[in-house]
């Protein structure tokens, strides 16, 4: 459902001259996502610049068949928010700005084209802080980590995208503007809309505001990077930490081949002599300095072969680009499939002792490249070598995922790049569930179709 060609003045009608863009120079950023994995052919965007304006835009769509892919800062990893079928690319670019915090109550109302760091500054502003972290903040938008139901590097300690979220308007499917953002913490009269619309893709509606739940600032903060010389000693400590140290913020886990990737795309020196086994990041931030606290459970902790400690900002920092700047090191490799995926605790080593034999299975070109969240049992598969479409490899991670009872998605949604793999995930009287859901929300199925659940598409 591409829009027509004469479509793009009805949008300049509602949006302003200035707001659509059709040429191909422009609308390149908007076609590819992050990884290039996901490249789609020429489309139109519109950037409305209210809630208004977008329910004027969905009502246009609606009435002459055109669908609707929302994007805000394009930073997914499984082509969510890409025109592959010519879809309307609805950007929140002009969505943005912080309308409010609330101090006394610690409540923050924003725009959903807003960066996550901006509502980082806006929040530690007045006191707070917000629970949600990743590396991609500069980037990401409010309105997209909602849809996503973003994660991030403090679920450990804060949970993801949707706990935060305690209000939200957004434009359904059908045109209509929905808005339950009000002044209380608690609501509960009825569904809660902002936990249905969170993880939904934009296939319910597009989100335009928001208002977030923040937590206390906390001024101490101290990092500690780990190593150890066997992976699975690294593995079982990460899951070991989350419950020794209550005021534990943050805990990473990366590997060898990752580390010294990182170091060499981006000349950092190693951040130990030796490059080999695993890594554990762990951060932990109160009201007091919680140094010898990390200290204790990091002696208790065995087989620890080397420890960095940072006590201030700028060399936690540091210790922080070894973990963060895998996603963009693995980038320089080539255009990755990337799989982020759970399983239950203690499943983790099986997982990590498995996966890169099933991968080199299915194809012995393969390089895989593995990093996550230790304290959840979470793990982003990065695979190079494979051709952009060559899906073989996504199966063998997925299936030996479900097989260990795990979820196909930890993080980055399911997208085109994990569609195929929802009956996996789900019985079919949950995915149908879904549809019917879907049908409440967008009844003519123009809200990013071609994702999570296409309408009339029972898998």
């Amino acid at each position: 459902m591409p829009p027509p060609e004469s479509f793009a003045g009805l949008l300049r009608d509602i949006v302003g001259p200035d707001h659509v863009a059709e040429d191909p120079g422009i609308t390149e950023r908007y076609r590819r996502d992050w990884t290039g994995r996901f490249d789609a052919p020429a489309t139109l965007v519109v950037r409305p610049g209210s809630s208004a304006e977008v329910s004027e835009v969905v009502r246009t769509c609606r009435d002459h068949g055109v669908a609707i892919v929302a994007q805000g800062g394009n930073t997914g990893l499984v082509g969510g928010s890409v025109p592959l079928d010519g879809e309307l690319v609805v950007s929140t670019e002009r969505l943005s700005g912080i309308e409010s915090v609330t101090a006394h109550a610690g409540v923050l109302t924003a725009g959903a084209g807003t960066t996550i760091t901006e509502v980082h500054r806006g929040a530690r502003a007045a006191g707070w802080d917000y629970g949600v972290n990743l590396a991609s903040r500069d980037s990401a938008t409010l309105g997209g980590t909602i849809a996503t139901n973003a994660g991030g590097t403090r679920v450990v300690r804060y949970g993801d995208t949707r706990r935060q979220v305690v209000g939200v308007e957004f434009v359904t499917g059908a045109g209509a503007i929905v808005s339950n953002i009000g002044g209380t913490l608690r609501d509960n009269t009825g569904f809660h809309l902002p936990s249905i619309v969170a993880g939904s893709e934009g296939t319910l509606g597009l989100v335009t505001r928001a208002a977030l739940r923040l937590v206390p600032r906390l001024e101490h903060r101290t990092t500690a990077l780990l190593r150890f010389a066997d992976p699975r000693d690294a593995i079982e400590s990460a899951e070991a930490v989350r419950g020794a140290l209550p005021a534990v913020e943050s805990v990473e886990l990366c590997f060898a081949e990752g580390v010294a990737l990182v170091c060499s795309s981006f000349g950092l020196p190693t951040p130990f002599p030796v490059i080999d086994g695993g890594y554990v990041l762990v951060e932990v931030a109160g009201s007091t300095d919680l140094t010898d606290e990390l200290a204790a459970v990091v002696a208790s902790l065995p087989a620890v072969a080397d420890a960095a400690v940072a006590e201030d900002p700028t060399a936690g920092a540091r210790l922080w680009r070894y973990r963060e700047l895998h996603t963009e090191a693995i980038s320089t490799v080539g255009i990755p499939h990337k799989l982020d995926v759970a399983v239950p605790p203690g499943a983790l080593s099986e997982l990590v002792a498995r996966v890169g034999g099933e991968i080199t299975a299915v194809d012995p070109s393969a390089r895989v490249w593995l990093f996550g969240h230790g304290g959840e049992s979470a793990l982003h598969v990065n695979i190079t070598g494979v051709a952009p479409d060559d899906d073989r490899v996504d199966e063998a991670v997925l299936r030996l995922v479900v097989t260990l009872g795990g979820s196909i998605s930890a993080e980055h949604g399911i997208g085109r790049a994990k569609r195929d793999w929802m009956e996996v995930a789900h019985d079919r009287s949950t995915i149908e569930l879904f549809t019917r859901i879907k049908s409440a929300f967008d009844p003519d199925g123009i809200m990013n179709p071609a994702v999570l659940v296409p309408l009339g598409n029972h898998f």
